[in-house]
């Protein structure tokens, strides 16, 4: 470990995130950047997050984080009241008497390239990979936007290709879903990090096999079946944006020299999936 004087601030690591991640690039209604925090606190050791909740506070504490960097914002809505007996009062009073800083880098995030999307596609291995939905303004060849399409080393049918996922994805309790012919063949997958049904229509227009992504509804996705959109691939939100945290950890290393630990709390709600075995089943009286 460097001497204290050696060491990056909080003011520096931030700046660090906001020119790989232009708090500009977030969308109109997202809240990123610093959340909290003393620019001159020296920053020794980073936990990186999806979700800044009370258990990966306690990580945090745990480890003696200096700085939190989470995906997703702590304050995205507008609070009254930050009292410590209130959740996210509570979460705000622990760190600061802790002198733990917290950033979020989010929608900003998504778009960047490489970003939380890319992550996600090297995860499954696509190859030549472009955004799904280019970012508004991105200069040519810049490579930034929503989402991101790729093509399999290998065509595999759909019903492989969830068993695939399954396996290279973060495990959680909701699994890997697919919705589809599970024999019809792969080779090109849009994928996005995150909830993605914002995104089915750019998904059918780019001509894809199947579309991977988080928190697909029921009737959208329905309606895009029936009119032979690609197939459908559903992924807990937490295990399609765990990958990204890698990136940005092993980036803050190489940027900052701080130490940099990515958290596996699984921070997703659903916490328990069961399933019915029909052979099984006792028949009703």
């Amino acid at each position: 470990m460097t001497d204290t004087a050696a060491d990056p601030t909080v003011l520096d690591v931030v700046s660090a995130l906001d020119r790989r991640y232009p708090r500009a690039w977030a969308e109109s209604w997202d809240r990123v950047g610093l959340v909290l925090g003393d620019f001159e606190h020296p920053v020794r050791r980073v936990l990186c997050v999806v979700d800044c909740v009370p258990e990966t506070v306690e990580q945090a504490l745990a480890v003696r984080a200096d700085l939190i960097v989470a995906h997703h914002p702590l304050l995205l809505k507008p609070v009254s009241s930050i009292a410590p007996d209130t959740y996210k009062g509570r979460i705000i009073h622990r760190l600061i008497r802790n002198d733990v800083a917290l950033y979020s880098a989010h929608t900003n995030a998504d778009v960047a390239n490489p970003g939380v999307s890319d992550a996600l596609a090297a995860r499954l291995g696509l190859r030549d990979l472009r955004p799904l939905v280019p970012a508004t303004g991105a200069a040519e060849g810049a490579g930034r936007g929503l989402g991101r399409i790729g093509e399999l080393a290998e065509p595999m049918d759909l019903a492989a290709f969830t068993r695939f996922a399954a396996t290279r994805l973060p495990t959680t309790a909701a699994g890997v879903r697919a919705a589809g012919d599970p024999s019809r063949v792969l080779r090109t997958v849009a994928v996005c990090g995150g909830a993605g049904d914002a995104f089915l229509a750019a998904a059918t227009r780019a001509g894809v096999d199947a579309y991977l992504c988080a928190d697909l509804r029921h009737h959208p996705a329905s309606e895009h079946l029936a009119e032979d959109g690609p197939a459908l691939l559903d992924v807990a939100h937490w295990a399609t944006e765990r990958p990204w945290l890698d990136d940005v950890a092993a980036w803050l290393r190489d940027e900052s020299g701080a130490e940099a630990i990515v958290s596996d709390l699984d921070t997703d709600p659903w916490t328990v999936h069961a399933r019915e075995d029909p052979e099984k089943k006792e028949p009703l009286p």
